[in-house]
């Protein structure tokens, strides 16, 4: 056999030698359950979407999925936790808003969200409802924005707390009206939308889903939403697009991201059983119940997507003159 031949033919035995052992491991996974992170508490509209998630991965994958709620520092907790798993898969983060919005509001993080995380797949977006007090005297997003140009700095709108994804679909709303409103944050969603309701605020932010009641109560007045198209619980509201402000999108969103260096074999995996369960008729119903659209994607666009909350949050944090802590 002559030196080439001999060369060509190890080359092929390690092919060979080499490709039944990535295949075992994806075959193999998962191995034991699986923990998925969720870096707020139970109960909320997050946490009941990671709950509904997980049980259809569970279904599909044969091993329990196990929501593990892990609350504190704005997420920050639980991005620490998975960031610093092994790469194996067997523990996943349910990464809400919060997750790009750290980096424009805070100088040192034990983690960096692009270099220690793999998006596995985005799974919902949540619109925003722009609403106000009935006594504030406007019909549409036109007259608010001519209103508040009229009064300066004297109109408020509140929001969850500084950095939160409604503070800056706040912030987004001023920047592109060419709007000076002043910004009330408080300790929480429902405290932000009850203020707007009970006519302590002007504007507001809420989810659609916070909004209805109280719009069925009439005691918000809802003008637009916040996402790129209309939100099914609400038709009939215009989105802030196509009421004028050419270009607007700002949505909450929760998504699926594994530790760096995960195989892709499994990375693969675990995004098909996500992009199955969130596209069945059943599930997308019970999202959009919950004021959820349905967004499954490929790991690489939800990398995208992430970079690009990550450019307009930290326009949007500068823009506020949100301080870097």
């Amino acid at each position: 056999m002559q030196k080439h031949e001999r060369i060509v033919l190890r080359m092929l035995v390690g092919l060979v030698i080499g490709l039944p052992v990535a295949d075992a491991g994806a075959q193999g996974y998962p191995a034991r359950p699986i923990r998925m992170i969720f870096g707020f508490g139970a109960g909320g509209a997050g946490d009941i979407a990671a709950r509904l998630i997980a049980q259809k991965m569970s279904d599909s994958l044969g091993q329990a999925v196990v929501v593990e709620n892990r609350p504190g520092a704005g997420g920050s907790i639980a991005d620490e936790l998975v960031a610093r798993s092994p790469a194996e898969g067997h523990t996943l983060l349910f990464a809400a808003g919060a997750f790009a919005t750290l980096p424009a509001l805070r100088a040192k993080l034990p983690y960096d969200v692009e270099r220690d995380f793999a998006p596995v797949s985005l799974v919902v977006l949540t619109s925003f409802m722009l609403a106000v007090h009935p006594s504030v005297p406007v019909r549409d997003v036109s007259t608010l924005i001519a209103l508040a140009r009229s009064r300066p700095g004297k109109l408020t709108f509140s929001s969850p707390g500084v950095g939160s994804s409604a503070h800056f679909a706040g912030e987004l709303f001023k920047q592109m009206a060419d709007l000076k409103l002043l910004h009330v944050p408080y300790k929480g969603a429902a405290e932000a939308a009850t203020a707007v309701a009970a006519g302590h605020i002007d504007i507001g932010f809420p989810s659609v889903t916070a909004a209805l009641p109280l719009l069925g109560a009439r005691k918000l007045k809802g003008l637009a939403v916040s996402s790129a198209k209309r939100a099914a619980l609400m038709p009939s509201l215009p989105t802030l697009d196509e009421a004028g402000l050419t270009g607007y999108q700002r949505t909450g969103w929760n998504g699926v991201l594994a530790p760096a260096g995960v195989p892709k074999e499994i990375i693969a995996r675990l995004n098909a059983v996500i992009v199955k369960a969130v596209n069945t008729p059943e599930m997308k119903e019970t999202l959009v119940k919950q004021g959820f659209e349905a967004q499954g994607s490929t790991p690489e666009r939800f990398g995208a997507f992430i970079r690009n909350e990550l450019v307009q949050n930290a326009r949007l944090a500068k823009f506020a003159g949100v301080k870097i802590e």
